[in-house]
């Protein structure tokens, strides 16, 4: 599908685009994701039905922007957190020629890395809804949608919303990059785990992590680590501690809230010894989904880190 040509023609003729190769249908849901009677109930609205002003991207792209749905795709959604770190990546996946503001027809376009090249996928803006609430990702700001739409043209890649619902976190990055990953288990963890994070960092590599158990099952521990569950890897620094030096490193959660409350969390004693201006720079002591964690912690509570950059 051509998206420059199927927006001019709904423009010319003055209607909003319905793709009928990824219909506002059960279908595109996927026959297992929810029991049959909840199927059924499934509503379909554009977001201009849903807000007065709505918007593709308000005041930037942010990890924070996210907040998962009811479909279990934490994996693409951490690779998508960590994206949204990299700007020059996310141009490719968010192309910038659309909007609601200026030549709205209902069709948007994303790009995804497949099988060694780009490929652009069209949509309809239609989201499915049940009792009144996204099935889909939904944004933290009422009238943003890029994530929701982002997700659904996902989706359609795919196959459909149920296809989504549980899938690897490595697969993700390197559909939104086309670059090369690799993961390490943290069960048996490289003795240089901490420079590895550090120069992954620098190098403005992609990353995630998650944890060991079923996904789809997301049992909370008291600590607030969720298991079976995909987390992006938003930072790893070395700051000044004590009288020596502690490697941190900040994880954010794709249900855009659930923390760790072990050390090093944001209301933890632990930043009362660091100095102030480290702390200010560092510390955004807010349920927002994001928190620091030290190395030791990190191997414990964590299963398998993955890094993913452009190059080898």
């Amino acid at each position: 599908q051509d998206f420059k040509d199927l927006r001019a023609l709904c423009l010319s003729q003055g209607l909003l685009f319905e793709d009928a190769t990824f219909p506002a249908h059960i279908s595109s849901i996927g026959p297992t994701l929810l029991p049959q009677e909840k199927l059924w109930q499934i509503q379909w609205k554009r977001p201009t039905e849903l807000q007065r002003n709505p918007y593709l991207i308000m005041d930037g792209v942010s990890r924070f922007d996210i907040m998962q749905g009811e479909i279990g795709d934490c994996w693409m959604l951490a690779a998508l957190g960590s994206l949204t770190l990299r700007k020059h990546i996310l141009e490719n996946v968010l192309p910038k020629d659309q909007g609601f503001q200026d030549n709205y027809a209902g069709i948007f376009h994303f790009r995804f890395w497949q099988y060694g090249e780009w490929v652009d996928v069209v949509i309809d803006d239609r989201l499915p809804f049940l009792n009144g609430r996204y099935l889909s990702v939904h944004p933290r700001t009422s009238n943003e949608f890029w994530p929701s739409l982002l997700e659904k043209a996902y989706a359609k890649l795919r196959g459909s919303y149920q296809n989504l619902n549980g899938g690897y976190l490595s697969d993700a990055l390197v559909d939104l990059t086309g670059g090369v990953q690799v993961q390490f288990s943290l069960k048996d963890p490289p003795p240089d785990l901490e420079e590895i994070l550090k120069a992954a960092d620098k190098s403005r590599c992609l990353m995630g992590c998650s944890t060991s158990g079923r996904s789809g099952r997301n049992i909370e521990l008291r600590n607030g680590i969720v298991q079976g569950h995909a987390y992006t890897i938003t930072g790893a620094v070395k700051i000044p501690y004590k009288n020596g030096w502690k490697h941190i490193i900040r994880i954010w959660n794709p249900w855009g809230h659930g923390e760790w409350k072990g050390p090093w969390s944001d209301d933890s004693r632990q930043w009362d010894r660091v100095q102030p201006k480290y702390r200010e720079a560092l510390l955004r002591n807010k349920d927002d989904g994001e928190f620091w964690m030290s190395c030791e912690n990190f191997q414990e509570q964590f299963s398998w880190l993955y890094i993913c950059n452009n190059t080898p």
